[in-house]
């Protein structure tokens, strides 16, 4: 027996500096399970990018939760939200 988990990749911009994986995680979390919430940080300077991902494995509460959070404020800014395109593994 095979299962086929469908996981829906959010794309989170415009975060606010003090944004880390719990409060992404938190904010989505009101519209359904989150899988995996994800600030992506500088690599040499560790501070925040601007922009992480929400993973939701369930593909009804990932665009309810698209569509309740796109432009909403979160830590004084407004965030943008988008289903993130899978792109290929780098080599």
């Amino acid at each position: 027996m095979t299962f086929n988990f469908v996981h829906v990749n959010i794309f989170v911009g415009n975060l606010a500096w003090g944004v880390d994986d719990l409060a992404l995680r938190e904010a989505f979390e009101a519209h359904g399970e989150v899988e995996r919430a994800k600030v992506i940080h500088d690599r040499e300077t560790g501070r925040s990018r601007g922009f992480g991902f929400v993973e939701m494995p369930n593909q009804a509460e990932a665009e309810a939760a698209i569509e309740a959070m796109e432009g909403k404020e979160l830590m004084g800014r407004e965030i943008r939200c988008n289903e993130s395109e899978s792109r290929e593994r780098r080599s």
